[in-house]
């Protein structure tokens, strides 16, 4: 069997992804056969796996910093929200079923079924397994059915660690609560604490770390820094920092919309050091900008007609005027469904059945069903033949005349998007049109940024893993820690 180490948080963004993503480098790198796993995760931010389903992906980027290619087995349980009341829910890869919070309550016990069977199937293949809760264990009012932290932690009889973010405050007050919110039984199962993104003098923090240990009994196992600019894939948190080198040849902006899904497409424009880029959020009036895109949605016409109640329908209007005066429109996933006619939801697969005016900026309609669409893909960008590689996530077919001119061509021999005639929008389901640089820089020179640099995400990302894994490593106290993964040399 596989030693295990579960990492849970005070908070959600208190850094247990990013912590989990660390130890399985740093094991990794020792010669350990290591996996990551989240029992259950709630995110819009997914990826395919090599096993044809979706996972979280925050699981994806923890499977390449164990040296693995992502699997459902790494996120049995995934919620998608698609309203403030309900979600998706996907199992072992495949969606089941729209929830409720109550429904899905009831629907844990088989949940957990999920989650077990793919716990026993990964600690029969691994020396160790470094699983990540969600939230906080210290939300007693979800206790009852509990999959994702201690409940999960207490079947299956494993070390815990608590991380709490010292940057956001009140880091001292955050862990001991959380010690004091948990059940007898759940706190003896905590190990450590550790404390995440402290800039500063470590020697001011020392007699909190003191009081820290005597307070709650369990040791403090390291201080991690502050590491600026590091880039990792968000589970569902927007950064909205631009790393930027001179002066910008091209402006980009990007709505958010209230149900955004995989906005990490965006990371390769958002972290490019020659564009501005910029979110705009609710209520904000959308700038001069050379390139607008339009990114995915987990509830395409709600989130269309959230777009144009922005401003008194100044999205809409501000996307005409961009085109009239030559500015380039990019709609992915949902986004593009957007840019069509017509939008057809006949048996309700994202809310009220019924059908809604797309923004016409393509000519082409877009009809929902049941079955979501997952696939890996590659291929090359229809008006430049430049590679690309990603992945589809959708639950649409679109149709129409627009498809004669498609976006890009795909290794399989299937056509993808669609281009509208006078070149200036541009359609497609492939996510990750952005991460390879030569289709990037086709993409910036057709947005009217020819010769710009190219930008290797992948490359930066596994050098960014490099670094945290670095820095955690030199963070930890490993005399206090090796005792709980006995099979890290």
């Amino acid at each position: 069997m596989a030693m295990a180490l579960m990492v849970q948080g005070c908070t959600s963004d208190a850094g247990k992804s990013v912590l989990v993503a660390a130890l399985c480098r740093i094991l990794q790198r020792r010669g350990v056969r290591v996996a990551p796993f989240k029992p259950q995760n709630m995110a819009l931010n997914s990826a395919v796996t090599v096993d044809g389903g979706e996972i979280g992906r925050a699981q994806a980027l923890q499977a390449q910093a164990a040296g693995l290619p992502p699997r459902i087995d790494f996120n049995p349980v995934l919620l998608k929200p698609n309203t403030d009341k309900r979600a998706q829910v996907i199992i072992h890869g495949k969606a089941i079923a729209d929830f409720d919070a109550r429904a899905y309550h009831d629907y844990k016990a088989t949940a957990m079924a999920a989650v077990l069977a793919s716990w026993a199937r990964l600690t029969a293949e691994f020396d160790c397994v470094i699983v990540e809760g969600a939230g906080s264990p210290a939300e007693v009012n979800l206790r009852d059915r509990d999959i994702a932290n201690m409940g999960f932690a207490e079947a299956v009889d494993i070390p815990v660690i608590i991380v709490g973010d010292i940057d956001r405050g009140g880091v001292l007050a955050h862990l001991s609560g959380t010690l004091d919110l948990l059940a007898p039984t759940e706190r003896r199962r905590v190990q450590g604490l550790v404390i995440n993104r402290f800039r500063g003098d470590l020697g001011l923090l020392e007699p909190g770390l003191t009081w820290l240990e005597q307070h709650t009994g369990k040791p403090v196992l390291g201080v991690v820094p502050y590491l600026h600019g590091l880039f990792l894939d968000a589970e569902d948190a927007l950064e909205h920092h631009a790393e930027r080198d001179g002066e910008a040849r091209l402006t980009v902006i990007a709505p958010v919309f209230p149900r955004i899904s995989n906005h990490s497409d965006l990371d390769p424009l958002r972290l490019h050091p020659q564009i501005d880029f910029r979110w705009i959020g609710p209520n904000q009036a959308p700038p001069p900008a050379d390139l607008v895109v339009l990114p995915g949605s987990k509830s395409v016409a709600a989130d269309l007609a959230w777009l144009r109640r922005q401003n008194g329908g100044g999205w809409e209007a501000y996307m005409r005027r961009h085109l009239r005066y030559g500015g380039k429109l990019i709609g992915l996933c949902g986004g593009y469904q957007m840019l069509g006619r017509t939008l057809h939801d006949p048996a309700g697969v994202e809310g009220q059945a019924g059908s809604v005016a797309g923004l016409g900026f393509l000519d082409c309609e877009t009809t929902l069903a049941a079955e979501k669409q997952l696939r890996s893909v590659s291929g090359r960008l229809a008006f430049d033949d430049a590679p690309m590689t990603g992945y589809e996530i959708h639950m649409g077919v679109t149709r129409g005349p627009a498809l004669a001119k498609p976006a890009v061509r795909l290794a399989d021999g299937r056509a993808d998007g669609a281009i509208s005639a006078d070149d200036q929008v541009l359609g497609t389901y492939c996510h990750g049109l952005f991460e390879q640089p030569a289709a990037l820089a086709a993409l910036l020179a057709w947005a009217g940024a020819a010769g710009i640099a190219a930008v290797d995400l992948g490359a930066r990302r596994e050098a960014d893993v490099e670094r945290l894994a670095d820095a955690v490593e030199a963070a930890l106290d490993w005399r206090r820690l090796r005792p709980l993964l006995p099979n890290c040399p």
